[in-house]
C-alpha cells in the first residue's frame, strides 16, 4: 500500500512537472516560434522549435491547383508561398481565412510583384514560409512515369509537373480515417496520438509518399512492426507502423536503402503494443502514419520532436494513390508504372 501512495505521489509530481514545462514552451513559442527563449530570432537560420500546420485541405488544394496551373507561365507563383503568406496575415488562424486574400496575393504576384515587396511587412513571414516549406516542399515538382497504352501496348514516358508525393494506401484498397491527432493513447503511458490512423484491411499495400533512406526498420513495442523514412532535403521523416505480422516488409527493404515515391515498402497488419515481437495486440488493422519535421538532428528523438496533424495532408494526397499489381512469382505487391522524379530535392 505504501509503495503504491509513493507511485501515486511520483506520477502526480512528474505530471505537474511535465504540465509546468509545456506552459513555458508554449509561452516561449508564443513570443517567438524560432527559439525557446523569448529573444527575437534574428538569424533565419535558427531551428524551429515548433509548428502548427492547420490548412483545411480546400485551401491547400487551391493554393496547389494555381501553382501547378502557373508552372509554365512567365511567372510561377509557388503554392508555399501563398500559404506562408496566409499563414503570416492569420496568424496560423486559418478560421480567419477569406478567399479575397488569396486572391489579391495571386493577382500581384502575377503582374510581378516580388514575393518581399508583398510580404515586407509581415513579421513572421519568413517563420511560415520555412514551416510549411518543410512539410510541403517535397509533394510538388517535375518528374516522368512510364505507362502502356491499353490499346496498342506500347510504352512511353510522360513528363509532367504536379503532385508527386503518393497517399500512403495503394490504389484500389479501401480505407476510412477521421481527425485523431492528439486524441489519447493509454498503452505503456498517458499520451497524445502523434500520427494519422488509416484504417484498412490486413495486407494492404503501404506506400512511400515521398522518396528517401530508410533509417529505421524493425519491431518498436508502441508502433509494432514499423518502417522510418527520410526525405533526401533530412527536412521530413516519415514514420509507417503496426505493419503486418509475418510479413510487414517489401523484400529489398533495409536501413540505408533508398526507396522512391510510389514504392511499396510494406503491408497494414495488427503489430504492436507488446515487448514480444511479431505480437498482434492492436484490437483494428490500420496504418499509422506518421511525419516528423527535423530541423536540429538533436531534437530527432528528443521530447521536443514536431509531429504534424496529417488528416488534410492524406485528404491530398488521396487523389494521387499508386497503381500496384501482384507480382505472379513472389505474390508481392509492386508499383505498376516506374515513376522517375527529374528534379529531387538534394
Amino acid at each position: 500500500m505504501k509503495n503504491t501512495k509513493k507511485n501515486a505521489v511520483m506520477v502526480a509530481a512528474a505530471s505537474m512537472i511535465l504540465c509546468a514545462a509545456l506552459s513555458i514552451f508554449l509561452s516561449s513559442f508564443l513570443s517567438d516560434p524560432y527559439t525557446l527563449t523569448g529573444k527575437k530570432a534574428k538569424d533565419a537560420d535558427k531551428p524551429i522549435k515548433w509548428v502548427e500546420f492547420n490548412i483545411p485541405y480546400d485551401i491547400m488544394k487551391t493554393a496547389m491547383d494555381i501553382d501547378i496551373d502557373s508552372y509554365c507561365k512567365k511567372i510561377h507563383v509557388s503554392w508555399v508561398d501563398i500559404l506562408a503568406y496566409l499563414g503570416a496575415k492569420y496568424g496560423g488562424d486559418f478560421n480567419r481565412y477569406n478567399e479575397s486574400d488569396m486572391d489579391e496575393f495571386v493577382t500581384k504576384a502575377k503582374q510581378g510583384k516580388s514575393i518581399a515587396a508583398l510580404t515586407k511587412d509581415m513579421k513572421y513571414f519568413n517563420y511560415y514560409s520555412k514551416a510549411y516549406g518543410a512539410v510541403l516542399n517535397g509533394f510538388l515538382g517535375e518528374y516522368q512515369i512510364k505507362t502502356t497504352d491499353g490499346e496498342t501496348g506500347v510504352a512511353s514516358w510522360k513528363k509532367a509537373y504536379g503532385l508527386k508525393a503518393f497517399s500512403p494506401i495503394g490504389e484500389g484498397f479501401y480505407y476510412s480515417d477521421f481527425d485523431d491527432f492528439g486524441t489519447n493513447r493509454s498503452y505503456g503511458y498517458s499520451r497524445r496520438h502523434l500520427g494519422h490512423d488509416m484504417m484498412t484491411s490486413v495486407g494492404t499495400p503501404v506506400i512511400a509518399v515521398e522518396s528517401g533512406t530508410v533509417e529505421a526498420l524493425g519491431w518498436n513495442q508502441y508502433g509494432g512492426w514499423r518502417i522510418g523514412i527520410r526525405s533526401h532535403d533530412n527536412l521530413r521523416y516519415y514514420y509507417y507502423a503496426h505493419l503486418q505480422k509475418d510479413n510487414p516488409y517489401a523484400e529489398s527493404l533495409h536501413i540505408g536503402a533508398t526507396v522512391t515515391a510510389g514504392d511499396v515498402i510494406g503491408y497494414t497488419g495488427q503489430t504492436g503494443y507488446s515487448i514480444k515481437e511479431n505480437t498482434n495486440n492492436i484490437d483494428t488493422p490500420h496504418l499509422h502514419f506518421g511525419l516528423q519535421l527535423v530541423f536540429d538532428e538533436k531534437a530527432k528523438d528528443s521530447p521536443t520532436q514536431i509531429w504534424i496533424d496529417l488528416y488534410d495532408i492524406t485528404r491530398l494526397l488521396s487523389t494521387h494513390r499508386c497503381s500496384v499489381i501482384r507480382n505472379k512469382d513472389t505474390g508481392e505487391y509492386e508499383r505498376k508504372y516506374p515513376f522517375i522524379e527529374e528534379d529531387p530535392a538534394f
